[in-house]
């Protein structure tokens, strides 16, 4: 039996985590005792009784808490954005290349990508790994998620009675960009400069659509949607969780719509791609509390088990 801990047993990510081990038999969830959720000998103790332990904590607690570690034979699962970019913990994110998927099964230390960049990176790192666009195509991103990934206080802002009129329209932030996922997205991508990213928080509950417009006349390769679309279905072939479409224009799309709700609850990740040959458009699609943050932490500690990195996802 594989003993689990999660440090932020009660945040959004912790509690998504722990939903989807309800029905495994393999896992043991070692719990903390309500009014010791911030005691740090408790916590100390119950991340050095565990095989693995996943963080779904601020940046600061994060890295105060792989601190406690003292068993060297602990595996920590970090959900925040504390170690995302440090070269010595693995990217959690199999799919983008043999190299990330192997390093993930044999790390000691994982740290999940973000729920933006995680929909960012499956798009644009591909597009630099085989030579579409150089490293320093001038990136730009916008992004549409639901509230669940604002946080506690957001999310009872927009599940009260008294929610402010604002919140009924799609609100744009971060706009000073200094975006927490910035970093990740431009180091594990290999851009030379950081993307110019708009995130958009909308009045339903999760699922998310990030969306990379790109102009072929500036690409180091140019070509035709259908060249793009072959390509990405070659760099994520026989891969569980990620589906790439056929470049079908607006047939691809509801009623020439696409929605950022659809995966809700899933923890798949959906590529579209459409435009025309002088203006192409790459959209992800995904849950920010799946693929994009619970579903994709599971995902790993599938991997570090050595089991089907399915299981429980499906």
């Amino acid at each position: 039996m594989t003993k689990v801990f999660i440090d932020g047993q009660e945040g959004t990510t912790g509690l998504k985590i722990f939903e989807r081990f309800k029905n495994r038999s393999d896992i043991e969830i070692i719990r903390i005792d309500e009014d010791k959720r911030k005691d740090l000998s408790e916590r100390k103790r119950l991340i050095n009784s565990s095989d693995f332990t996943f963080l779904c904590l601020p940046d600061a607690a994060a890295i105060e808490a792989v601190s406690l570690a003292e068993n060297p034979n602990v595996r920590i699962i970090d959900a925040s954005t504390a170690h995302r970019t440090n070269p010595h913990w693995a990217y959690g994110f199999p799919e983008l290349s043999p190299m990330h998927r192997e390093k993930i099964k044999s790390s000691k230390r994982v740290a999940v990508p973000g729920c933006y960049a995680g929909g960012f990176i499956s798009l644009v790192y591909p597009l630099i790994k085989n030579g579409f666009i150089a490293e320093d195509y001038p990136v730009t991103c916008y992004a549409l998620s639901g509230y669940s990934g604002a946080g506690k206080k957001a999310i009872a802002v927009y599940e009260g009675e008294n929610k402010p009129y604002e919140y009924n329209s799609p609100r744009q932030y971060a706009l000073t960009q200094q975006h927490k996922h910035l970093p990740e997205m431009q180091q594990v991508c290999g851009l030379a400069e950081k993307p110019v990213f708009i995130p958009v928080v909308c009045d339903y509950y999760s699922g998310m659509a990030v969306t990379v417009p790109l102009v072929t006349r500036l690409m180091k390769k140019p070509c035709t949607p259908v060249e793009i679309v072959t390509m990405l279905k070659k760099h994520y072939e026989g891969q569980t969780f990620i589906k790439v479409y056929d470049f079908m224009g607006e047939e691809v799309l509801t009623d020439g719509f696409l929605a950022a709700n659809t995966l809700s609850g899933k923890n798949c990740l959906e590529i579209f791609v459409y435009g025309n040959e002088d203006r192409i458009v790459l959209s992800s699609r995904l849950d920010n509390l799946g693929k994009g943050a619970s579903g994709a932490a599971v995902q790993c500690l599938n991997i570090m088990m050595g089991i089907d990195e399915a299981t429980g996802l499906l």
